[in-house]
């Protein structure tokens, strides 16, 4: 259906920026929830913008491209959650506490180098995916916060994704016609110092965490100098939670040789055993998701570990295949839930109870997919996108010429935050590019400078993996926002200035 938008590109640039921050606000103060405002703020701004009848066509071309999107991570959460349910991760869980022991300082930076390390394979969903999988329990069984996890997480998946093969580097290589190995080898100190600052982020998050649970859980960690010490990894310390022999669960405790042994209060246990929190009404509510739920409960009904090499090899195939790209990912995941289901679960009945066991999940990470083709649809059909990246290359001062590649790199910040990458590196940066020719600056300067604020980019709503992270986690979109986004813009301007510094990122 033909539509008339606005033609003064002033007007859109004006209706385009007060759409995002708009939005913004609303989810930041919990006016409304993300879905909600994906939906709504850009369809009353599209209706400003003229779009009339048309706005519908806008956001149906824009969600088409959203279904192979909401189809992998619809069936990548049946998947990864079945797993959790049948115990294959259970004992990368119990190792993480053998090694992390149970210090909240511990526990955010193997939460850190873990995504980081699960970052190298380029997909940030199957990156979540995994580090939620293995860390929430361990958050929850020490009454740690969940905001902490996908904060963190996002955090080393941000910082990896200028890797050659994550995409943001081979856009800006393809867009301005350079070798993808010559824009990101001399960023390669770049990276390393980005990585090293999340370590940094990552174990001062931790020391503020020990620091809140002395204060709100002093039944546990109060009295202890070291948190560490209040739930002993099994060193026979006096500190642990359920210790001794014999066979029994405790209050909280679940060890390794089983004994009864309820919590008073921290230092008047002992013996050896691991202690594991079980899940408690006082631990976890009701509101926590499928996914949580299963993954406390060492004796839920739906353990399969005659099944665990099968479930391990299955995984691992899954994986390879996903790396080697030879067919869809949707079709992957897929094919594998339903050999996992068929395999794990024979009848019928324990079939469609995983699948709605999984469904709250579902539905919060695939809404938000499609509410946020509304945000991009109205952006692109309406013709903000372009407006605003013109607008701002026209005010760059003749002056600043010169250092085009630094303002090229902290546009990106929030201009990959606002749109998608493909918008950026093939709509924008080439323009950027052009301009800064003019001045001296060589078009690899750009692509090296363009890809340092990805950091910031992944946290954006319009990026579905960081959707999958904050639903499987059972975080709020803004509390999020609120504890990553400000970290991220440091890491990606501490990014920019080493480029700078070691000259990977020049001036005219």
């Amino acid at each position: 259906m033909p539509f008339t938008v606005v033609k003064e590109p002033a007007m859109l640039v004006l209706l385009g920026f007060a759409m995002i921050a708009v939005f913004m606000v609303l989810i930041m103060t919990k006016k409304l929830t993300p879905v909600l405002a994906l939906i709504i703020v850009p369809t009353i701004f599209g209706l400003f913008a003229g779009a009339g009848l048309g706005i519908g066509p806008m956001v149906m071309d824009s969600m088409k491209s959203m279904t192979s999107t909401a189809a992998l991570l619809m069936f990548a959460i049946i998947y990864f959650g079945l797993m959790i349910d049948v115990g294959l991760f259970d004992p990368l869980v119990k190792f993480i506490l053998r090694k992390l022991g149970n210090d909240p300082a511990k526990v955010v930076l193997g939460t850190a180098i873990l995504a980081a390390a699960v970052s190298l394979d380029g997909d940030g969903s199957t990156t979540f995916i995994l580090t939620t999988a293995a860390m929430l329990p361990v958050y929850l069984r020490l009454r740690m916060s969940p905001v902490v996890l996908t904060c963190v997480a996002g955090l080393a998946n941000g910082t990896m994704n200028i890797l050659p093969w994550g995409g943001p580097t081979a856009r800006a290589a393809t867009a301005l016609k350079l070798d993808v190995n010559d824009v990101f080898v001399p960023m390669v100190p770049s990276l390393i110092v980005g990585l090293i600052v999340v370590l940094v982020f990552s174990w001062l998050l931790g020391l503020q965490e020990r620091n809140r649970l002395r204060s709100v859980a002093p039944e546990i960690w109060g009295d202890v100098a070291d948190p560490a010490d209040a739930f002993d990894g099994g060193t026979g310390r006096g500190g642990s939670v359920a210790g001794g022999s014999g066979s029994g669960k405790g209050r909280f405790g679940f060890g390794r040789t089983g004994s009864t042994a309820p919590v008073g209060k921290p230092g008047t246990g002992g013996g050896s055993g691991v202690a594991v929190l079980e899940r408690t009404e006082e631990l976890v509510d009701d509101h926590d998701t499928a996914m949580a739920d299963t993954a406390l409960d060492p004796n839920r009904k739906t353990l399969r570990p005659k099944l665990f090499w099968f479930n391990l090899a299955l995984t691992v195939a899954v994986m390879v295949t996903l790396v080697a790209n030879v067919v869809p990912l949707p079709f992957v995941f897929m094919v594998g839930s339903a050999i996992a289901l068929l395999v794990n679960f024979p009848k019928v009945k324990d079939q469609g109870a995983q699948l709605i066991a999984h469904a709250p999940s579902i539905v919060a990470v695939v809404s938000m997919v499609m509410a946020a083709a509304v945000l991009t649809g109205v952006l692109n059909g309406t013709g903000m996108v372009k407006a605003m990246s013109e607008w701002l290359v026209q005010i760059i001062p003749a002056e600043m010429g010169p250092f085009m590649a630094i303002i090229t790199g902290v546009l990106s910040i929030p201009m990959t935050f606002f749109m998608s990458n493909d918008a950026f590196y093939f709509g924008v940066l080439p323009v950027l590019s052009e301009t800064a020719a003019h001045y001296g600056v060589g078009a690899a300067d750009m692509a090296r400078a363009s890809i340092t604020g990805q950091p910031f980019h992944l946290q954006s709503p319009l990026v579905p993996a960081i959707l999958l992270l904050v639903s499987l986690a059972k975080v709020e979109l803004g509390d999020h926002h609120k504890k990553v986004l400000w970290r991220t813009a440091v890491i990606s301007i501490v990014m920019l200035a080493v480029g700078v510094l070691t000259g990977a990122i020049g001036i005219g």
